[in-house]
């Protein structure tokens, strides 16, 4: 029987939870960018440019909100679990790991092509 490879093989910055516990991202944020976009990966986690300063958490409010608009997720679907003073940050999704999977494969496809 074929088993479905999914999330950690194709992309290791997403790491599924148990069911019902979402998952989580290893970002790497890039602040005070022209604007916020996806640029690649780098050492493990997906590189993020964000159009905003890395000042008194303005960098972090941008990470969370610019991925819960980009993933289709209310804003209390998204938070921050380390990294608060940091360019490399966990961020905790309460959604399906399949998901976030396929929001990546697009934003990937969208950069080639």
């Amino acid at each position: 029987m074929a088993t479905n490879k999914r999330s950690t093989d194709a992309f290791p910055c997403l790491q599924p939870r148990p069911q019902g516990q979402g998952c989580e991202l290893l970002v790497q944020v890039v602040p005070n960018a022209g604007r916020s976009a996806v640029a690649g990966v780098h050492d493990g986690a997906l590189r993020l440019r964000l159009g905003a300063p890395a000042i008194e958490g303005r960098a972090n409010a941008e990470l969370l909100q610019w991925l819960a608009r980009s993933l289709g997720l209310p804003r209390r679907a998204v938070s921050l679990s380390a990294g608060t003073l940091s360019r490399r940050k966990r961020v905790h999704l309460d959604c399906d790991a399949a998901k976030v999977e396929d929001w990546l494969r697009a934003a990937f496809a969208n950069d080639a092509g």
